[in-house]
């Protein structure tokens, strides 16, 4: 549907939503329902490309309002500031109520925020693992593997992803399914290379510097990755001891291939009566086949068996 809008457009917006979310202390439900409201709008309008960012500052002022106080309305003043910075305060406000009834005025969305906080509280997981699970969910803003993601898919996977990093240990949970499987594959794959703006936030003590663990976690996986592949690559390592099958025995081979399968190749030296079939030598001029030769030659058989 949008023809001029390219998906490496949005993160520079995400990041910018990030930035005014953490500068005016917006309530952490805030963020997600911007988003939402911004996808939900695209998905149903066309957007020019210089007006994408111009739908993200009004869905960010919808969501400030929906979610905020009214003691917020100096911060609101400032949010105006902040966004008319780039655009005019009238356009601004027309944008604001084209989102509004595009959506026919269905702002209220469940976030994963809210699920998170539930699940946390009935799994009883401490701060940590929920500040983790956060830090994964602003992740998946970022991409489009997880635009259409149930909140609750993306809430239960994120905190089991989120207590794997910590190495919490693992929770049974009966509602799990191939949905939060999927989305727990998809959102490991994006945890190597995340926003320096969400890094730079959850790298403060109080939000338990769980950027930080999560590039630890991040290093230590590529790291082990790394020796395996190597292991992998190396070519085995003939042992000194290790009998060739197809090789000339010498003495004590039959020692040393015991418990080995397969035809053993013939001794290096045929035994002595073979010799004499085989190789008999020749008869000295002075003797001539006759009765004598004969007996020459039964006495050599004679010898054998």
């Amino acid at each position: 549907m949008q023809r001029e809008m390219q998906w490496s457009m949005r993160p520079e917006l995400i990041d910018f939503l990030v930035k005014a979310h953490l500068t005016f202390a917006f309530p952490p439900e805030t963020l997600f329902l911007t988003v939402n409201l911004l996808d939900r709008y695209c998905s149903r309008r066309f957007v020019y490309r210089q007006h994408y960012p111009l739908v993200g500052c009004a869905a960010l002022i919808i969501a400030a309002k929906y979610e905020g106080r009214t003691n917020h309305i100096r911060q609101f003043r400032d949010l105006y500031n902040m966004c008319c910075s780039s655009y005019d305060a009238r356009l601004l406000t027309q944008m604001e109520i084209h989102v509004l009834s595009t959506l026919e005025w269905s702002i209220g969305h469940p976030t994963v925020i809210s699920f998170s906080q539930s699940m946390v509280m009935a799994r009883r997981d401490d701060q940590e693992v929920e500040r983790m699970a956060a830090y994964l969910n602003e992740i998946a803003l970022y991409h489009r593997d997880f635009v259409s993601t149930k909140p609750s898919t993306m809430a239960r996977s994120s905190l089991a992803l989120a207590r794997a990093i910590l190495g919490r240990p693992e929770v049974e949970d009966r509602e799990w399914g191939r949905a939060e499987t999927l989305t727990l594959h998809a959102l490991s794959e994006h945890l190597h290379h995340p926003s320096q703006v969400l890094v730079r936030k959850y790298l403060v003590p109080h939000m338990s510097r769980v950027s930080e663990k999560l590039a630890g976690f991040v290093a230590e996986q590529a790291s082990m990755a790394t020796c395996s592949a190597k292991l992998l690559l190396q070519p085995p390592r003939r042992s000194s001891q290790q009998v060739d099958m197809y090789s000339a025995p010498q003495k004590g081979y039959h020692q040393a291939v015991v418990g080995l399968k397969g035809y053993l190749t013939p001794p290096t030296k045929p035994p002595r009566c073979i010799l004499r079939k085989r190789f008999t030598p020749a008869l000295p001029d002075r003797l001539q086949w006759g009765t004598c030769g004969k007996d020459w030659g039964k006495a050599v058989i004679r010898d054998c068996y």
